[in-house]
């Protein structure tokens, strides 16, 4: 599946890659004229802004804002700025600040593989002040959470878990 940001200036479907596709002036969207689903698409597929009814404007505005701000920016300020609810520009600053972590604000797509692991020394290779120290207990203890995204044919990408328990990761890769 391709982005919505077309590098060469020629509008593609993101489904099936087709150039014919029309644009639906009313629904201010695009329209693939090969038959199969989400047929209509906008230029927020496939990106950080996809799931979002916020306009561009409002988005392009936050990103900026958010960029520019030396000390960061609170979801308050952030909503009185762009003319949001405070959840919303919660939601917004997350979502930016993820994309700008990840230097890319687009989404990974296809097949995504993810697999975890600990990181950390081995017990037996540290003194044993050291490991009476740290280690308390067995597995894990002691060792750092990392989870990986690979997308098949694509980009890999890892970050710190900052939470082991169960059900933690949902809505970490996003």
């Amino acid at each position: 599946m391709k982005t919505a940001s077309w590098a060469d200036g020629q509008v593609r479907c993101p489904t099936c890659d087709s150039q014919d596709v029309i644009y639906l002036e009313n629904a201010r969207l695009f329209k693939c004229r090969t038959k199969h689903p989400r047929q209509k698409f906008s230029l927020k597929v496939g990106t950080i802004l996809e799931d979002s009814p916020l306009g561009l404007n409002k988005w392009l505005t936050a990103i900026w804002l958010i960029a520019n701000a030396k000390n960061g920016i609170s979801s308050c300020e952030l909503a009185r700025s762009v003319g949001v609810t405070q959840k919303s520009a919660w939601h917004m600053n997350h979502r930016i600040r993820l994309a700008m972590q990840n230097g890319t604000i687009n989404k990974l797509s296809g097949q995504v593989e993810v697999d975890e692991t600990f990181i950390g020394g081995k017990a037996r290779n540290m003194h044993r002040s050291e490991r009476a120290r740290r280690i308390h207990g067995t597995g894990g203890s002691g060792k750092v959470a990392v989870m990986g995204l690979l997308e098949r044919h694509g980009e890999a990408r890892t970050m710190v878990v900052p939470n082991v328990r169960r059900k933690s990761l949902h809505g970490e890769g996003e």
